[in-house]
């Protein structure tokens, strides 16, 4: 795993720009933003329970405005793998992103399916969850609080994780700066710390881009 990383260009000690992916945007002008803002990823949901939640028909209309330079990855939890599989092969999303409880036979059947690059997200409580996410078969992992409440999860614990990661959890344009400098994440995923009254809003977007790329 860590030579395939080396081969991505993700490992060793290179000097690599933070990526950044704003995750559950839903609307129109949601892309708009993006488009402006560049990020190398989004986030569309597929969790119906979810209140960012959007449709695969939705999201098709989304992904046909979005600049073709940035990802559109897909986010699943414990969906099956055949619906994946239909909506990457709609060309609606780039890459898939699980958040629920998938092991390492989901994504074993679903690249038998499907040539995919797959985020597999862990809810961080103690040393075992980063031991769990350090041997995934995923090709990133995700670091989170549990339950996705926007809320950070002990840091500190990141001082055990020796393989490139996305770090979610309690980011906003005020936290991301001392994130970024002291644990040196591969990228950051932002939701909730992008919104006003659950929407996304584009001055805490830029803001928030702003903070990583300065």
């Amino acid at each position: 795993m860590k030579e395939k990383m080396a081969e991505k260009g993700l490992g060793g000690n290179e000097t690599i720009r933070v990526k950044i992916k704003l995750c559950g945007l839903t609307r129109l002008c949601d892309i708009e933003a993006a488009n402006l803002l560049m990020p190398e990823y989004v986030g569309f949901v597929f969790v119906q329970d979810s209140r960012r939640y959007i449709s695969c028909r939705q999201a098709a209309i989304l992904k046909k405005m979005l600049h073709p330079d940035i990802k559109a990855v897909g986010v699943f939890a414990n969906e099956d793998t055949s619906m994946v599989r239909a909506i990457l092969k709609g060309g609606v999303i780039d890459a898939v992103q699980l958040h629920g409880g998938e092991e390492e036979g989901y994504m074993e059947q679903l690249r038998e399916m499907i040539d995919v690059r797959i985020i597999k997200a862990f809810c961080i409580g103690d040393e075992r969850d980063i031991v769990r996410a350090e041997t995934s078969t995923a090709d990133y992992v995700l670091l989170d609080s549990a339950g996705g409440t926007g809320k950070s999860f002990d840091w500190n614990l990141l001082s055990k994780m020796k393989r490139p990661y996305f770090l979610a959890g309690g980011l906003d344009a005020d936290t991301v700066k001392e994130a970024i400098k002291r644990w040196k994440p591969y990228a950051v995923d932002v939701s909730s710390g992008i919104e006003t009254d659950g929407h996304k809003d584009l001055v805490k977007m830029r803001a928030f881009v702003e903070a990583v790329r300065n």
